[in-house]
């Protein structure tokens, strides 16, 4: 019997059209596979366009209406596709990862870096790669499926701006690729029992990246203005100063309100670590701040989102951002 799949479409540059201001989503979901009429011939294919945005436009709000399309039809289908823009793609896989919990199904997010109607594209080779790995089944929950990687959602970061390769697992091994039309699974993550779906985010997560120079100001303003700062810091992690810069002294008085603070690294692989240098060891010690270790930028805004959504008492905000789920965090403390 042939699986069955809903793709549901959210736009991007996969189904962009040239306009007089340039690309911008056009086309649906119907339209993108008469573009790859294999894709019929591989399985039962519904479309669902529950947004026609360019990625950029993005919102946790957003997310939360695929998470309830999925949630809506989960039971019909044997797999998922979300056709997306790359440019907030990571975010989205990591949003859905901790939206929709143990999923034993699996929920495949692609785009392309050119538009599906062009001479030269990824974006068929991406869609039809994308279908292959919702239909065999043998890795299950969210995933990115993009130049024949296939990459956890928690892991997954756009790290090529043009180039048909653009995206790269961080901290964490491949998935597997599709090859010739087939998947070659090289790790399969445990089939989950759920699926367990969320419906509760608070968007206001801002973040603060570091450069020589910054202001304390501004994070004071991000810490008035949200209830979480996440502070990408240089190196294993840090702030200008250490206990004896304003910097410390801000964050002090952040947390006294109320307020989270997590400080992860703007290093791409290997993660943070606190405790290494002055600067950043009594933010740890003293201040108790939470910080991201292995966790992607991307992984760890949407973590705090779907955390805080969940609570606001501190001492569980920090057990859910140091659970791990669907292997985003592998290095956190014990206990």
């Amino acid at each position: 019997m042939r699986k069955r799949v809903l793709m549901v479409g959210t736009g991007g540059t996969i189904a962009a059209e040239m306009t007089e201001a340039g690309l911008a989503p056009g086309l649906g979901g119907a339209d993108l596979l008469d573009y790859v009429p294999a894709l019929r011939e591989l399985c039962k294919v519904d479309c669902l366009q529950v947004l026609s945005i360019d990625s950029t436009n993005m919102t946790p709000d957003h997310w939360l209406t695929v998470e309830n399309a999925i949630r809506e039809h989960y039971e019909e289908y044997d797999g998922f596709v979300v056709s997306h823009g790359t440019d907030t793609m990571a975010y989205t896989a990591a949003a859905l990862s901790y939206l929709i919990q143990d999923s034993p199904k699996p929920i495949v997010l692609t785009g392309g870096q050119k538009p599906i109607y062009t001479d030269v594209t990824d974006s068929k080779t991406n869609l039809l790669d994308a279908f292959t790995v919702a239909c065999d089944g043998r890795i299950p929950g969210v995933t990115v499926v993009f130049g024949g990687a296939v990459i956890l959602g928690t892991r997954a970061r756009k790290t090529y701006s043009k180039s048909f390769g653009a995206f790269s697992s961080i901290n964490y091994p491949a998935l597997g690729v599709v090859r010739d039309g087939q998947l070659i699974p090289y790790l399969c993550p445990p089939r989950g029992e759920g699926p367990r779906f969320f419906d509760t985010l608070d968007p206001k997560v801002a973040l603060m990246k570091l450069i020589p120079g910054a202001s304390p100001d501004q994070l004071a303003f991000l810490l008035r203005e949200s209830h979480a700062v996440i502070v990408e810091s240089f190196g294993v992690g840090g702030v200008p100063a250490g206990a004896d810069g304003e910097f410390y002294w801000v964050i002090r008085e952040g947390l006294a309100a109320g307020k989270l603070v997590a400080v992860t690294t703007q290093v791409q692989n290997e993660g943070s670590d606190l405790a290494v240098y002055s600067v950043g060891h009594s933010l740890k010690t003293d201040l108790g701040v939470l910080e991201a270790y292995d966790m992607t930028t991307e992984a760890l805004t949407a973590k705090l989102m779907w955390a805080l959504g969940q609570t606001g008492e501190p001492g569980a905000l920090a057990r859910l951002l140091y659970t791990p789920v669907a292997s985003d965090i592998l290095c956190a403390p014990q206990g």
